[in-house]
Formats: structure tokens, sequence, C-alpha cells
């Protein structure tokens, strides 16, 4: 049975509800595609199985450069939940997608336009 508090990744989302909670709260400061440009934050693209803090053309936090993360569902959805919380130092000012719903689509969403 699945708690009101657990992991977003372990909640299957949808990749096209995904791409309107990006487009409203992620897209002006990150894009997707391949060879995107960094704007306020990173590329996104290639996202899943990087290094945190290695994204090219972007500088990152020291603290998100040794956070030791390595990008997956889960650390993706910990991180889009809280990024201060899972990062103390980060860069990113977003204070996060706190509805369990609307972070499993987001992840969902990721998973495929970062390919």
């Amino acid at each position: 049975m699945a708690t009101a508090g657990g992991p977003a990744a372990a909640q299957s989302g949808e990749a096209s509800k995904g791409q309107r909670v990006f487009n409203t709260q992620c897209k002006a400061c990150h894009t997707v595609e391949k060879d995107g440009t960094s704007h306020t934050g990173p590329n996104l693209h290639g996202l899943f199985g990087r290094k945190a803090g290695t994204g090219g053309g972007y500088e990152s936090s020291d603290a998100m450069k040794n956070s030791g993360i390595v990008w997956d569902d889960t650390t993706v959805a910990e991180y889009s939940r809280d990024p201060k919380g899972k990062v103390p130092g980060t860069k990113m000012l977003y204070n996060g997608v706190k509805n369990a719903g609307q972070l499993a689509d987001l992840v969902a969403y990721l998973k495929e336009a970062t390919k």
C-alpha cells in the first residue's frame, strides 16, 4: 500500500501531463532539447544517468557538484519536490513541485524529453 508521503517515482506518471507541469513551472529556466541552451538553469538533455553538476554549458553550485547524486527517477523526484532540502546550497531558487501526481507526471515527461 502506498503512503501519501511516499516517493513520487513509485507512482506512474503521464508524460503529456508532465509536459504541462514543465512548461508552467520549469521552462523559464530549463531546456530539454539536445544542444539546447542553458538559461538560468542547466539544459536537462541527457539528465538520467548523469552525475549532478556535470551538465555542459552551466556552472553548477559546489553543493550540486559535490552532492554525489546520479540522476534517476527517485533522485529527480526528490530534488524536484524539494530542491533546497535535497541539495542544501543549490543555486535553484524554485520551491518544488509539492503535488505527488504532478511530480510523477513531471518525472515521466523528463524521462522521455531528455533522451
